[in-house]
């Protein structure tokens, strides 16, 4: 499992003109799945992710969780992060998860987030997403759940 975490100051996604989840301060989560995730990589990133310091404390240091910060997260199902583009000019996405596999990982991987007390709001599976977002700082972060594997 692949996630690029951003740090956001606001977010929203929308599908077919219809707002499907927005927050205000927190992270926004593109949320790649492969072939070889398992529940197991959902709850590693998911806890590894509520236990990142990337919020500011009063020295200006990153040193408080999401939680600690008060902030939200805005989950986005994204097959396009294992993209290949390592031959040819168009990507191969042989690398991404099956939609019958990656959609309840996805899930799977939200409910883990919200039982660390988090607020999750998200896209919707498959669809073609508008999402908008704010940066914060900018904080950008790749969590892989292969570092959970060794």
């Amino acid at each position: 499992m692949k996630v690029v975490l951003q740090r956001s100051k606001q977010a929203s996604v929308t599908v077919d003109g219809q707002m499907t989840g927005a927050i205000d301060s927190g992270y926004v989560l593109l949320v790649g799945i492969t072939h070889s995730d398992t529940e197991a990589d959902a709850a590693y990133a998911a806890k590894k992710i509520a236990g990142l310091r990337l919020f500011e404390d009063e020295h200006g240091k990153m040193n408080h969780s999401i939680a600690e910060a008060g902030g939200s997260v805005l989950s986005i199902s994204q097959f396009t992060l294992y993209g290949d583009v390592k031959k040819g000019r168009r990507p191969s996405f042989v690398e991404a998860a099956r939609p019958e596999q990656a959609e309840p990982l996805w899930l799977k991987f939200n409910d883990e987030l919200a039982s660390h007390g988090l607020q999750v709001e998200t896209g919707v599976f498959g669809a073609m997403m508008d999402v908008q977002l704010t940066n914060d700082g900018p904080v950008t972060i790749v969590v892989d759940s292969d570092g959970a594997k060794k």
